[in-house]
């Protein structure tokens, strides 16, 4: 018998000792072995001047249907009520019944390449909205400096 309990204490000691060297791998690889693979990317930062994706044709749609879904269903609270049912009602439509929410998409999308080309233009600095800033400034300061000279001249004589 007691080599019965000699073993069900090396299993219990084996079992332990297992889990404390998973324990120490672990800790192990959290903090060198995460800095040793690759340094993490940092997200560069967002331009708020930068114009917005225009929406696509399923939200120009969930525009209207939320408006129409409120007046028909005038206790609804929550939001996943109302996503989901214009989710269900998009997907029954027909194409002939999306052409409108298609076009107007189409619209602010062609509106929205305009803004990001004019916004493309004004970063690289070869816009004419810069130039015409910077000219305006030197001939505000001219003109100052122009007035003040001509104050000093009446002033000494």
């Amino acid at each position: 018998m007691a080599s019965v309990v000699g073993l069900s204490m090396k299993r219990v000691k084996s079992k332990a000792d297992a889990s404390k060297k998973a324990d120490n791998k672990l800790s192990a690889k959290k903090g060198s072995e995460r800095a040793s693979k690759k340094p993490r990317k940092l997200k560069a930062a967002k331009d708020p001047n930068k114009p917005k994706r225009p929406p696509s044709a399923f939200f120009v749609f969930m525009e209207e249907f939320r408006k129409s879904f409120k007046e028909k269903n005038p206790n609804n609270k929550s939001v996943s009520v109302v996503g989901k049912a214009g989710g269900d009602k998009w997907k029954s439509m027909s194409e002939d019944e999306k052409v409108p929410y298609v076009t107007k998409a189409a619209k602010l999308k062609t509106e929205y390449a305009k803004k990001l080309a004019t916004y493309n233009n004004n970063q690289s600095g070869g816009g004419s909205y810069a130039a015409g800033d910077e000219d305006e400034s030197d001939k505000s300061k001219s003109e100052v400096n122009d007035d003040e000279e001509e104050e000093e001249g009446r002033g000494g004589r």
